[in-house]
């Protein structure tokens, strides 16, 4: 896989603000750069970018593969994560993720017929007492998402679609 010249100066930019022998530190920009571009990181952008960063392919992957909000793989409009650590599970966090996907059709970490919504668990998200929380499209995140609030989330998604 080539990057655009266009990607390349993007993660010249990003490079640029580590020394030349920290250059991994410009990781996650980079894979956000990727990822913008083209909706979610394959192994050979993840390569490309090792190459491109002069570091082996599995320091990239990495990355990748601990935080979240790198899709390693193509996923719906909405990606919907519902927190799942112990303390969210305590507050029916576990619940809220099986009533999305059970109103989705979806298992976790799937994605919808439609291709328009994506269920993941995740990780803490920082607001504990918030619980159940999630977080859209790694962007927005949601606090107390009873059984109802899911619901009109699902439906305030769908006509926002239409």
């Amino acid at each position: 896989m080539k990057f655009s010249q266009d990607t390349l100066a993007r993660f010249d930019k990003e490079a640029a603000k580590y020394p030349a022998e920290h250059r991994l530190s410009a990781v996650m920009a980079c894979l956000a750069i990727v990822q913008h571009e083209q909706g979610h990181v394959s192994p050979a952008a993840e390569d490309a970018l090792a190459a491109y960063l002069g570091v082996e392919p599995i320091a990239v992957h990495e990355v990748t593969t601990f935080y979240n909000m790198y899709n390693a793989q193509p996923v719906g409009t909405y990606k919907l994560n519902v927190c799942t650590n112990l303390p969210c599970q305590l507050r029916d966090g576990d619940k809220a993720l099986a009533h999305l996907c059970r109103e989705l059709g979806v298992e976790p970490y799937g994605t919808s017929a439609d291709g328009r919504f994506t269920v993941q668990p995740c990780e803490c998200l920082g607001a504990c007492a918030d619980a159940p929380v999630m977080l859209v499209n790694d962007r927005q995140m949601l606090s107390f998402m009873s059984h109802e609030r899911l619901d009109e989330l699902i439906e305030m998604l769908k006509a926002g679609d239409a």
